[in-house]
C-alpha cells in the first residue's frame, strides 16, 4: 500500500501519463470529428501506422521536425479522404471502408519503409522533439508534469480547445454536429451534407495521423512494426467513453494514460509474484469497465454510419 501511494504522489508518474495520453489526445479528437459528422472511422489504427511513417520518413530524409509533423498530417488527410470517397460519396459501409483503409495504409507504411531501407536491420534514428522548456521543469511537481512534455503534446493540449470552441462555438461546428444528427436538416438550408462530412472526415484523420506522429518524432526517434499497438482501437472506445465531448476526451486519454502508467510501476513492483501479461491487461480491462459504465448514457449522433444521398430518405 505504501508503495501504490508513492505512486501516486510522485510527479513522474503524472509525466508518463500525459505522455502516453497524448497520441490518444490526437486520436480520440480526430475520431470524434468523424463522428460527430455522421462517418465512423475504423481506418484509425492505419492512418497512426502512415502518419508515424510519413513524420518519421520526412525527417530522417532532411526536413525539419515541424515539416514532419505536416507530411504525417498530409499523409492522414489522404487516407480520410479515401474513406470519404468510399462512404460519403459512394455510401459503401463504414465499418468495411475503415477496417479496408486500416489494411490498405498499414501495408502502404510497412511498403515504403521496407522499400526505402531494405538493408537495415535496425530503424535509423533521428533527432526528435525535446522538451518545451527543460528549465522550468525544475519547478515542483508541474514542472516534470508538464514543461518536461515536448511541443507535440503542447500541441495536443491545444487542439482540444480549438476542436471545443469550434464544435460549440462556431457556425461551423453547428453545421457539423447538425449534419451528423439530421442532415436533411441541413441539406434544407442550403448547406452541402457531402461537402461538411468530407472536410470533418479529411481534417479528423489528420489528427489521427498526429497521434502517430508523436510515437516516432516525440515518444521515440525511429519508426518499427507494431509500434501503434492498437492505440486506434482505444481512441474509437474512448471517444464513446467521452460521450462526444472534446473535454472528456482529454479526461478518458489521461485516464487511459494513468492506467498504463500505473500498470508499468506494479510490474516492477510485483513483477516477481505475478505473471506481467496481468498488468499488460489491466488498462484495457480498466478502460472496458469505464466505457461499459459511461456508454449507457451516450447520446450518440444519431445519423453516425447513416449514409445519406441528396432526395432519399
Amino acid at each position: 500500500m505504501t508503495d501504490l501511494l508513492q505512486i501516486f504522489l510522485s510527479d513522474s508518474f503524472y509525466a508518463a501519463s500525459l505522455r502516453i495520453a497524448t497520441p490518444l489526445i490526437f486520436g480520440v479528437l480526430g475520431a470524434l470529428l468523424c463522428e460527430r459528422a455522421g462517418v465512423l472511422n475504423l481506418g484509425i489504427e492505419g492512418i497512426f501506422v502512415v502518419g508515424a511513417m510519413s513524420g518519421w520518413m520526412a525527417v530522417w530524409l532532411g526536413a525539419d521536425l515541424w515539416t514532419g509533423v505536416l507530411a504525417a498530417a498530409l499523409a492522414g488527410a489522404v487516407f480520410g479522404a479515401l474513406h470519404a470517397v468510399l462512404t460519403i460519396f459512394m455510401g459503401l459501409s463504414q465499418h468495411v471502408s475503415g477496417l479496408g483503409v486500416t489494411l490498405f495504409a498499414s501495408s502502404a507504411a510497412y511498403f515504403t519503409y521496407r522499400t526505402a531501407l531494405p538493408e537495415v536491420a535496425s530503424p535509423p534514428r533521428i533527432e526528435p522533439f525535446r522538451a518545451v522548456a527543460p528549465a522550468l521543469s525544475e519547478i515542483p511537481f508541474l514542472g516534470p508534469v508538464l514543461f518536461s512534455q515536448t511541443a507535440l503534446t503542447w500541441l495536443a493540449l491545444a487542439l482540444v480547445v480549438l476542436v471545443w470552441w469550434v464544435l460549440d462555438r462556431t457556425p461551423l461546428g453547428v453545421a457539423i454536429k447538425a449534419v451528423g444528427d439530421n442532415p436533411d436538416a441541413v441539406n434544407a438550408q442550403g448547406l452541402s451534407v457531402r461537402r461538411l462530412r468530407f472536410g470533418a472526415v479529411v481534417a479528423g484523420s489528420s489528427l489521427m495521423a498526429l497521434g502517430g506522429a508523436f510515437l516516432t518524432m516525440s515518444a521515440f526517434d525511429a519508426f518499427f512494426f507494431g509500434m501503434v499497438n492498437g492505440r486506434g482501437w482505444i481512441c474509437i472506445a474512448l471517444v464513446i467513453f467521452a460521450s462526444w465531448r472534446p473535454g472528456k476526451a482529454l479526461l478518458g486519454a489521461i485516464l487511459f494514460g494513468m492506467f498504463d502508467a500505473l500498470q508499468v510501476r506494479l510490474q516492477t513492483e510485483a513483477g516477481a509474484v505475478v505473471p506481467g501479461q496481468i498488468f499488460l491487461m489491466a488498462p484495457y480491462i480498466l478502460s472496458i469497465v469505464a466505457l461499459v459504465v459511461v456508454a449507457r448514457r451516450a447520446e450518440y449522433p444519431r445519423a453516425l454510419l447513416r449514409p445519406w444521398f441528396k432526395g432519399q430518405r
